[in-house]
């Protein structure tokens, strides 16, 4: 009888020193959540988005994968790290704030839509005065909402817990889950 326990403790204790030392070589591109962590992105205190973020809305963080995992040759940095975007939203520097208080104070000589890059509008509220104040509201509304932003397609300066807005957009290939009371 102990001749067969000795043995299969021997066998389980090989087993699981050689499961110890299993490697899995895989994609780094396409690992699933939990295989990978990410530090933390710098972020700029000016624009309060990381520092990498691009026009594309997207910037490029090191992750490293999860014990036991190496990265296949030419999809990581290194044997264990990788970049992965994550999305951001890029800023050339046009602060929310400033753009709706020259829009409150401001705005019927069109210096708000000169600020956000809008020469011909500016102008147009300028030698109508905000168009009789009614355009002035309309644009007090517009750039508080974050409809109107800047002329070059960039997002506005906010801080990291102020008023920003996500917009969110359905198409073809929206799943809507139907519910009970449908």
């Amino acid at each position: 009888m102990r001749q067969p326990r000795a043995t299969l403790v021997a066998l389980l204790s090989v087993a699981a020193t050689c499961s110890a030392f299993a490697t899995y070589e895989a994609n780094c591109s396409n690992l699933l959540m939990g295989q990978y962590s990410c530090a933390a992105p710098e972020i700029d205190p000016a624009t309060q988005q990381p520092k990498t973020c691009g026009p594309d809305d997207q910037a490029r963080v090191v992750c490293t994968t999860a014990e036991g995992i190496v990265c296949k040759n030419g999809t990581g940095i290194g044997r264990d790290t990788f970049e992965r975007p994550i999305p951001c939203r890029y800023t050339n520097g046009y602060s929310f704030e400033t753009a709706l208080l020259l829009s409150v104070f401001l705005g019927m000589f069109g210096v708000d839509r000169f600020y956000l890059g809008y020469p011909a509008l500016g102008l147009a509220k300028f030698c109508t005065l905000g168009f009789m104040f009614l355009g002035q509201l309309v644009d007090i509304i517009l750039i508080s909402m974050q409809v109107v932003g800047p002329a070059d397609g960039s997002h506005y300066v906010i801080s990291y817990f102020g008023p920003g807005l996500q917009f969110l957009g359905i198409d073809n290939e929206t799943f809507v889950l139907p519910q009970e009371d449908w």
